[in-house]
Parts: C-alpha cells; structure tokens; sequence
C-alpha cells in the first residue's frame, strides 16, 4: 500500500498514445497516458473504459456524436460503442484511464499504433 503520485508518474515517460500501467485493482487496470492529435477508431466489444481527463481537452468522437472531456471530468466508453479519441486544437491531453485487465488497446483491430506490451511505471 503505497501512495502514487501522478505528476511524477506523468514525469517518467513522453510516449504518446502508449498507455504506462501504475496500479492494478482487482482485475482492472489503472493507466496514465499522454495523447495528442488523432487516434484511430476502435471498438471494445466486451469491456468499458473510463478516461479521467488531468490536463488539456479530450474530444471523444462517437459515430453519432463528438463530446468535449474536459480537466476533472470523466467519460465513460461503454462496451461495444466505436469511438475515436482525439485531442484539441493538438494540444498535449494527460489521462487516467480505468479498463479491464482483458481490454485490448484498440480492440480487435490492429494499427501502428496498438500497444500490447504495458509498462509499469
């Protein structure tokens, strides 16, 4: 049982769109990632993911609708639902993400982007 400090988690890596796991809560996944620009649309068919917005405005793009996420706030991505995570104006976004163990980065789809490896910081 440990205190973690995100700033200086946030400090350890500049990747972007590459997930660093710093806990693991039952069978969930606690990661931070640092985004900017777009990502691609994915979909995950069997689990949610909840983004915790830290700095900077996360646009989600759904198929039927955009939603702005912004610092303190949270969305949730429910299961099955396509979506594309996209940043503001390419500004640099700091997120907490929430996800089951099982959860694939960008679901069943496969891109230069995908992550399949975490690393624990």
């Amino acid at each position: 049982m440990q205190v973690i400090n995100i700033n200086e988690k946030f400090s350890k890596f500049s990747q972007q769109w590459h997930p660093h796991r710093i806990a693991i809560v039952d069978d969930n996944h606690v990661f931070l990632a640092r985004l900017c620009g777009n990502f691609v649309w994915h979909t995950h068919e069997d689990e949610d993911e909840l983004f915790h917005v830290i700095s900077g405005t996360l646009i989600m793009q759904f198929r039927d609708k955009t939603v702005e996420v912004q610092p303190g706030e949270i969305i949730v991505v429910p299961k099955g639902v396509e979506h594309c995570p996209t940043t503001k104006n390419n500004e640099e976004v700091r997120v907490l993400l929430f996800e089951k163990a099982s959860t694939k980065h960008t679901g069943e789809l496969k891109t230069e982007r995908t992550v399949t490896n975490y690393v624990d910081i």
